[in-house]
């Protein structure tokens, strides 16, 4: 029987109000797993006077910073307490193999607990004037925040956004992507249950045409914060700026990794598979577009090669299996047609996986591992998020030639560089335009740092100290004393 779901707004489960829902996936089988309501503008509306209503009484913006914290804390614990449910509801909604699914809840309940933490040890300043007067300095909740997430890390994105914004003391209107709803709606019943008052945080479901951009319009919202693909978020950037409002936007990225002559290979290689393997390709910062030094170029395609054919697709609940499915059955066609174009462009095609080989599967979204070398630099598996399991090597010659082609990129959120040498490593980490560079390794992101791009992977930071500033408005205050 097909699970049918409801929205949260103001303390309330509630159906959209023009009765309309659609159908959620599974993308390991393509067969439907749950239907979700369509909210409309109304339905968006609604849950932004709540939010407002919330913010507005002080019923979370103004209490003791330490009932804050208690309640983040109590979240984090209840997250723990469910994650094996979270997890396996994870991977049916989203198909990632279990064991990622499992390390993204225990990530979101650290990320609830490291905001609790901040609650309490966040100050203003006092800033010298003269002795006439004193410039205070103070730290106040932004009001009413939107959160879009998008589908590949679902409710780690949700926590991501939702326990810095909880915790300056905002309330929140979070939009899930509509792939990938799920989890993010037990994550009301886990809030309620740690102490959050009604209204400081709804969830509201439907596609971003509707649903989001009626969002991210509404007059009551202050902040927009969107992590998803670039053309979205020129959108979301236009549509904000009707009304001014603060916006973070972390958005693609066409990631590099550049692999020098003296890097310790057995690390660099299965490193810089698993930073475009990973979570099927369905990431951000994928380094998708790899480099090698020109000394050890064969030996490394080829090791590639290797590395890549031990990659094992299957459903996520299969314990054997090591890369799931896509997210649907757009997405299976659009990294496809990458696939096609790279070939047709005169790249070499390195290797390409298996599909899996269970009939229940047939009908799933799964793309094998694929890897290509030689292609021309300005191709469009070189240049474009591709958002899958592809990967495209190019040699190099000289630092200074591998750092222009890393750099010639409208895209800049992160990049891999492997070397023994700590100068080389130092100078690349300073000459690379991109908002983290991973020295030796690929794809680490740890809740304590802050995170975003340079250009067009867009501004603002997410994580950190700084991710939890971007919630929050500075007040000067001047007090004439004498």
């Amino acid at each position: 029987m097909v699970a049918k779901h409801k929205m949260y707004i103001g303390g309330r489960w509630v159906e959209s109000r023009s009765g309309t829902w659609f159908e959620v996936y599974d993308p390991g089988t393509g067969t439907v797993l749950a239907t979700v309501p369509e909210a409309s503008a109304d339905d968006v509306d609604d849950a932004c006077r709540a939010a407002r209503t919330a913010f507005d009484s002080g019923i979370w913006s103004k209490i003791a910073e330490r009932t804050r914290a208690r309640v983040l804390f109590e979240a984090a614990n209840i997250v723990r307490r469910r994650r094996d449910d979270l997890a396996v509801l994870e991977v049916q909604d989203s198909g990632k193999p279990l064991r990622d699914a499992l390390a993204d809840i225990d990530e979101a309940a650290y990320i609830l607990e490291y905001y609790a933490g901040w609650v309490t040890k966040l100050t203003g300043e006092v800033i010298p004037v003269g002795p006439e007067a004193m410039s205070l300095v103070l730290r106040e909740p932004m009001g009413v925040v939107a959160a879009i997430v998008p589908w590949n890390y679902p409710f780690l994105m949700a926590v991501q956004k939702t326990a810095p914004a909880l915790a300056a003391g905002c309330s929140v209107v979070l939009k899930p992507a509509e792939q990938t709803p799920l989890t993010a709606l037990l994550l009301p019943e886990i809030l309620e249950e740690a102490g959050l008052p009604p209204g400081v945080f709804n969830v509201v479901t439907g596609d971003g045409i509707h649903a989001g951009e009626s969002l991210v319009r509404h007059p009551l919202v202050d902040k927009v914060s969107f992590t998803g693909s670039l053309e979205v978020g020129k959108r979301i950037q236009r549509v904000a700026a009707d009304s001014v409002k603060r916006v973070t936007l972390e958005l693609g990225g066409k990631s590099p990794a550049i692999i020098f002559a003296d890097a310790d290979l057995s690390r660099a290689v299965p490193g810089t598979c698993f930073g475009v393997f990973w979570n099927q390709g369905e990431v951000c910062s994928a380094t998708a577009r790899v480099y090698v030094e020109d000394k050890i170029y064969d030996r490394v395609v080829a090791s590639i090669a290797q590395e890549a054919a031990k990659v094992r697709l299957g459903s996520g609940l299969d314990p054997e299996a090591t890369m799931g499915p896509l997210i649907s059955h757009s997405q299976k066609q659009r990294v496809e047609s990458y696939i096609r174009s790279a070939q047709e462009e005169g790249a070499e095609l390195v290797v390409q996986g298996a599909l899996p080989a269970n009939p229940a599967l047939a009908a799933g979204y799964f793309v094998p591992p694929t890897v290509f070398a030689g292609a021309a630099s300005e191709s469009a598996i070189m240049t474009e998020e591709i958002f899958g399991p592809v990967m495209a090597i190019r040699r190099f010659h000289s630092e200074s030639e591998v750092i222009a082609a890393a750099n010639n990129s409208p895209y800049g959120l992160a990049a891999s560089v492997w070397t023994q040498q700590l100068d080389r490593a130092l100078r690349l980490g300073k000459a690379l335009r991109a908002g983290t560079v991973w020295i030796n390794d690929s794809q680490p992101a740890p809740s304590e740092a802050p995170w975003g791009g340079y250009k067009q992977s867009g501004f603002g930071r997410e994580l950190g100290k700084p991710g939890l500033e971007e919630f929050m408005e500075s007040k000067h205050l001047y007090l004439r004393i004498q």
